[in-house]
């Protein structure tokens, strides 16, 4: 089946801001939409709301005033369900109540022609769930967008058990022709992106609780060293903290408290206080008038170093060698267990133990950890840290050296894989737990964490490019040191080292 034609009529139901702008992505591909909420008068007023956005595209010389006025003479408002008897796609945008929607999808069934497929565009309830009071339940799949609809590229096509293949693909195809990247995902908790992107929250909350770094320090190294748009808590200021706690909690209810999901005392305290971020001018940071926002934290040195010495494969950290010769360090490689020696210190790129233990277990002194780079190339800042005994005149060398190749060094306390790679460790170890449960694609996840939530690369991609088999040491030292189940690694990420594939073979 391919796409519909936009000579098919489409509705959507709900004007508020995602259905408004899943209306005007609609009407914008050719599309005659019609738009029908509740409220007297919203779905006019949503349509004004529209032509005056497409007007500031118009004076930005971003859209023609013809596509303008064509787009908008697309839309109509209508008044009663019974005036998407005709349509041939209709997409509920309402409220995220179970009930509230099935009793929706069963009056439309009643009205709408037996070649309408029903989407909803909900973000966390069950397809299956929402279809099964339904005489076909296989007509109904859900088709989620991002907000803003107009500009994320994103739809989850997401299917339930009941829902027809033929007409995921035409929604697949559909959204494709809408101009978006739509993915297949399987109708569970959190389909993907809200299922995969836990992590990203997790980590930087669990470091901020163990006083590994403070907020400032560990978003700017997502940023600055993972190449993250944002960091965890500027990122949940600007969701809201009550909308980011409401979505951890249901999926780790929907997963039976499995402890991957578990939510943060930290955030459930900024909701319970009222501080939700943004919208009430304080989350993790302030958003008053003239409030400042804290500086990460950065180390320097006043050592002066001209060499050092490579022993062996640093692992994804090799990269660091040209940027070192950039900057008109001498190099000298030689063969070793994968260190680099500057004066009295030795780096390391983390294998998940703390710099203690690692210390102990190699008989290694002076040892500081590297963090996980995005591109050891051209980032601008790197997380390290070292055992508590490390000479002092050692740790500065080692700063020293970083300092020389352009990065600013954050020093955290020491902690198992520290910031950036423990993060990208769980958020791969999460996207091969989706594979294996048949919930999408190594592809599909990678292509949605890209354009859902902008990540720098696809978590399974990246974890091919660190190595499968330092990922799996880095999780499974990671639960090692905290003897938990949050940690265990995925069977797939297990099954693709033992086969020496990666998870785009």
């Amino acid at each position: 089946m391919t796409a519909l034609n936009t000579n098919a009529p489409i509705a959507v139901i709900g004007a508020g801001a995602m259905g408004a702008g899943i209306a005007q992505v609609a009407a914008q591909a050719g599309h005659t939409v019609l738009l029908l909420d509740n409220r007297p008068g919203a779905a006019a007023q949503a349509i004004d709301g529209i032509d005056r956005q497409l007007g500031k595209r118009v004076e930005k010389g971003k859209l023609s005033a013809d596509a303008r006025t064509a787009t908008i003479a697309r839309l109509l408002p209508v008044e009663a369900i019974e005036a998407l008897a005709d349509c041939e796609l209709v997409i509920e945008a309402i409220v995220e109540n179970l009930e509230v929607k099935r009793a929706l999808f069963r009056q439309l069934e009643g009205i709408c022609g037996e070649r309408c497929i029903l989407a909803s565009n909900t973000s966390s309830l069950s397809i299956t769930s929402i279809a099964a009071q339904l005489d076909h339940p296989e007509r109904l799949l859900g088709l989620h967008f991002f907000n803003p609809a107009p500009i994320m590229a994103l739809v989850e096509i997401v299917s339930g058990l009941a829902s027809d293949p033929a007409l995921a693909d035409c929604l697949y195809d559909t959204a494709k022709a809408w101009g978006k990247k739509p993915v297949h995902t399987r109708s569970t908790p959190g389909f993907i992106v809200n299922r995969v992107a836990r992590p990203f929250y997790a980590e930087s909350l669990r470091l901020l609780q163990e006083g590994v770094a403070e907020c400032s320090t560990l978003d700017a190294l997502m940023r600055d060293a993972g190449g993250f748009a944002m960091g965890a808590f500027e990122l949940t200021d600007l969701i809201g903290h009550d909308v980011n706690y409401a979505v951890t909690c249901s999926v780790f209810d929907a997963y039976y408290a499995d402890t991957r999901f578990q939510p943060s005392l930290i955030q459930k305290d900024l909701v319970d206080a009222g501080r939700l971020g943004r919208k009430s001018g304080h989350g993790f940071y302030s958003y008053a008038e003239n409030a400042e926002r804290p500086q990460p934290t950065t180390i320097s040195s006043e050592q002066t170093v001209e060499s050092c010495v490579i022993e062996g494969d640093l692992g994804a950290a090799n990269a660091l060698i040209p940027r070192l010769r950039t900057h008109n360090i001498e190099v000298i490689q030689r063969d070793g267990q994968g260190l680099l020696r500057v004066g009295d210190a030795v780096l390391a790129l983390s294998d998940g133990r703390m710099a203690c233990q690692r210390a102990r277990e190699d008989g290694v002194r002076n040892l500081i950890l590297l963090d996980l780079v995005l591109d050891y190339g051209n980032a601008s800042r790197i997380a390290i840290s070292c055992t508590a005994d490390i000479e002092p005149v050692a740790l500065e060398q080692g700063v020293a050296l970083l300092q020389r190749a352009g990065f600013n060094v954050s020093l955290l306390n020491d902690s198992p894989a520290l910031a950036v790679l423990r993060t990208v460790a769980m958020l791969a170890n999460e996207a091969a737990d989706a594979v294996l449960q048949s919930v999408a694609s190594a592809a599909d996840i990678d292509l949605a964490m890209r354009a859902g939530v902008n990540y720098p690369q696809g978590p399974l991609a990246w974890a091919d490019a660190v190595g499968l088999s330092h990922v799996l040491k880095v999780l499974e030292n990671l639960q090692a040191s905290y003897g938990e189940e949050r940690y265990r690694p995925s069977l797939l990420l297990r099954r693709r080292v033992a086969e020496g594939r990666t998870f785009h073979d």
